[in-house]
């Protein structure tokens, strides 16, 4: 009947082991890594996994007018007990840009040509667009990647993940759209818009400064349909 929480050697009972001898036994939630539990310890002891809330909604970028982070948050409403895995992280952070200062005036200066962020960021935005009535076709440039830095592939947290998609040699499609699409040019910064053919344009990862490299134009596509795969936007 015991059921004492983390790890407690005083736990202890004498009964039946799980191998069938007979002799001391703990029942403290630790010896289901020590394999020393009651025989009956997951019956009497059941695990109780953690639960955790919903996300928070993304706070606003840390700072205006340049590359930042935002930040969501999620509470514990059930602690693991009985030997349950872990809580997840509590806390995500995630890049991202913001175009008007504090006070809601536009930013005056210009972000570093071609910042670019996953696909699936731009499909939030496109309801956010329309919601304001901003809500504006835009276009597609396809790329070729010519020289992407070694940071790239080696990202393994979740939000930057997806820059393991930019890969020497692959074509990939960055959508450009509101609000990275200006409102005076119709033209996203970096977008390779007046270029050379062949020539090497610089762009970065948003949210991970390991991950930047040079990339040459292919063309670009009015009509914007870029593949589930190394597809991207202008941030």
């Amino acid at each position: 009947g015991l059921c004492c929480p983390s790890r407690d050697p005083a736990c202890i009972s004498t009964g039946r082991r799980p191998d069938g001898s007979t002799g001391p036994c703990y029942c403290d939630q630790a010896c289901v890594r020590t394999l020393d539990c009651c025989h009956d310890y997951g019956r009497t002891c059941p695990v109780i996994p953690c639960v955790v809330s919903q996300w928070s909604a993304w706070s606003g970028c840390a700072e205006p007018c340049g590359t930042a982070h935002r930040v969501r948050t999620r509470h514990v409403i059930q602690e693991p007990r009985n030997g349950a895995e872990p809580c997840p992280a509590l806390q995500e952070r995630a890049a991202c840009v913001e175009y008007s200062t504090r006070q809601g005036t536009p930013c005056k200066h210009s972000l570093i040509p071609a910042l670019i962020t996953a696909g699936g960021f731009g499909k939030a935005r496109k309801k956010r667009a329309a919601a304001d009535g901003k809500e504006s076709a835009g276009y597609c440039v396809e790329f070729q990647v010519v020289a992407p830095t070694p940071g790239c592939l080696r990202s393994h947290r979740p939000h930057t993940r997806w820059t393991r998609q930019l890969r020497e040699g692959h074509t990939v499609c960055v959508e450009c759209q509101h609000p990275a699409l200006h409102a005076r040019s119709q033209h996203c910064s970096g977008d390779g818009t007046g270029s050379k053919k062949n020539q090497l344009l610089h762009w970065q990862a948003v949210g991970n400064p390991r991950c930047k490299g040079t990339w040459r134009r292919i063309r670009q596509l009015d009509t914007c349909s870029c593949p589930s795969v190394h597809s991207f936007s202008f941030i």
